[in-house]
C-alpha cells in the first residue's frame, strides 16, 4: 500500500465543499466532472432494463450487445476492424489502467507514462512493482509537444510499455499527425505495447480525432481505454471498455472475474442506448463546452503573467503562471492556490496534482477545468481572479 498513490485533485473537492458549507461562494474549476444531465434516452434505457429484470450477473466481458456496439463504434471512428472478441467491458475507464498492468507487466519492468498526466498511471505502475518512467511536454508557441528526449531515454532504460494520452488530462496537449507518427515508429522499432487512453477522443472541438491505433502496425500492439463518462455525461454510471488484441482483452476479462464478476447489467443496456444516440444529443454538450473553453482561454490570457494554449479537446486549460506568481509575490504553487481560494472562492488544481515534478522543472502551471461550471459562473470567477491579481 505504500506504493499506491491517489488522485490528490479529489482532496481539492473536499476542501472546496468545506469552504462552500461554511457559506462561502465557490467557483469550481478543480474537478473534471460534468454539470450536464445524462441524455434522456440513456436514462430511459436504464429504467427499462431495470424493469425488465436485468439486475443479475452477466458475462464478465460484457453483454454481447454492448461488446458488438463498442467494436463497431470504435472501429468506425478510427478506420479499424474490431469485433466483440476485441472488447472487454469495464466499470469505468479507469480499471483498464490497472488491469493492463496486472495482465502483462512483469515486476521490475519499465513503463513510460505522461507526467503531467493522469496520476493513476504512476500509481498503478508502482503498486504492481513496475518502474514508472515519466515523460513530459515541451512548451512551444504551437502548444505543448511530447518530450521525445525523455521518451527515447525511457526506451534506452528498457521500457516495454507506453501509456499515451492524446488530448491529455491535465495539459490539453494533443499530437499533430507527424508527432503521433514519430511516436508510433519508436514503438514499433522497439517492440513496445501501448495503452492509448482515449477518454477525450470524442470531445474534439474542431477537426477529426486521431488515434495511434489507426497508424500502420499499431492496432495489434495497442489497447484503447474507452469511457462513456465524457461524451455521454455518464461519469457516475461507471461504464467503459478495454479494446484491443483479443489475447489481451481475454486476460483483462479474466481479471474482471476476479475483481467485479461483471459490470452492472442494466448500466450496460444504457451504454447500448448511448451508442445509438444521434449526434445532435451529444453535440449539445460539446458545443457548450467549446463556448466555455473559448471564454476561459480569453479571460486567462488577459491576466498579466498568464499564458494558456487553446486545447483541441477535453475539459481543461493548463496555463503557465510562473510570471503571475512572481508578480504577486508567490514561489509555492500550493500557497498560491490556497490564497486565491480564500480570497476569491476560485478553486483549481496545480501541476503537482498530476504526477511528481520532473527533474529540473522550473515553470509553474495550473489546471482549470471548465466541465462543471456554467458560463456565467466562469466569467464571474475569472473577474474575481483578475481583480485579485491586479490588487497584488
Amino acid at each position: 500500500m505504500g506504493r499506491l498513490g491517489t488522485e490528490t485533485a479529489m482532496a481539492i473537492s473536499v476542501e472546496a465543499s468545506a469552504y462552500a458549507a461554511a457559506g462561502k461562494r465557490v467557483f469550481p474549476f478543480h474537478l473534471g466532472d460534468l454539470n450536464f444531465p445524462t441524455p434522456m434516452p440513456v436514462r430511459k434505457a436504464a429504467r427499462t432494463a431495470l424493469d425488465a429484470g436485468h439486475t443479475g450477473y452477466c458475462p464478465a466481458a460484457g453483454i454481447p450487445a454492448l461488446r458488438e456496439a463498442l467494436a463497431a463504434d470504435i472501429g468506425k471512428a478510427r478506420g479499424l476492424d474490431y469485433n466483440s472478441a476485441n472488447v472487454s467491458v469495464q466499470p469505468g475507464g479507469k480499471p483498464t489502467i490497472g488491469k493492463y498492468i496486472a495482465a502483462v507487466m512483469e515486476k521490475g519492468e519499465t513503463v513510460l507514462y505522461p507526467n503531467p498526466g493522469y496520476p493513476i498511471y504512476e500509481s498503478q505502475i508502482e503498486f504492481y512493482g513496475g518502474v514508472a518512467y515519466p515523460y513530459g511536454y515541451v512548451d512551444t508557441e504551437a502548444g505543448l509537444r511530447l518530450d521525445f528526449d525523455a521518451i527515447e531515454a525511457g526506451i534506452a532504460a528498457g521500457a516495454r510499455h507506453l501509456f499515451y494520452n492524446n488530448y491529455n488530462n491535465p495539459t490539453g496537449a494533443s499530437s499533430p499527425s507527424a508527432e503521433m507518427e514519430r511516436l508510433a515508429q519508436l514503438v514499433i522499432e522497439h517492440d513496445l505495447l501501448v495503452v492509448s487512453d482515449e477518454a477525450y477522443f470524442d470531445m474534439l472541438f474542431e477537426g477529426e480525432p486521431r488515434s495511434i491505433a489507426s497508424l500502420p502496425g499499431m492496432q495489434k500492439r495497442t489497447l484503447i481505454l474507452y469511457t462513456f463518462s465524457k461524451k455521454f455525461a455518464m461519469t457516475g454510471w461507471r461504464l467503459g471498455g478495454a479494446i484491443g488484441p483479443h489475447w489481451l482483452t481475454d486476460e483483462i476479462s479474466r481479471l474482471n472475474v476476479n475483481a467485479e464478476s461483471c459490470t452492472a447489467h442494466f448500466v450496460q443496456h444504457a451504454g447500448v442506448a448511448a451508442l445509438k444516440l444521434p449526434a445532435s444529443e451529444t453535440d449539445i454538450i460539446r458545443d457548450r463546452l467549446r463556448a466555455r473553453r473559448d471564454r476561459l482561454a480569453t479571460l486567462l490570457n488577459e491576466i498579466d503573467g498568464v499564458a494558456a494554449h487553446l486545447p483541441e479537446a477535453g475539459f481543461y486549460l493548463f496555463p503557465r503562471v510562473t510570471e503571475l506568481m512572481a508578480r504577486t509575490g508567490f514561489d509555492d504553487a500550493e500557497t498560491f492556490r490556497q490564497a486565491i481560494l480564500e480570497a476569491t472562492g476560485v478553486s483549481f488544481c496545480c501541476r503537482y496534482h498530476f504526477g511528481r515534478p520532473l527533474e529540473g522543472e522550473q515553470e509553474h502551471y495550473l489546471r482549470f477545468a471548465f466541465s462543471g461550471i456554467s458560463l456565467t459562473d466562469l466569467e464571474e470567477g475569472m473577474t474575481r481572479l483578475t481583480e485579485w491579481t491586479n490588487s497584488h
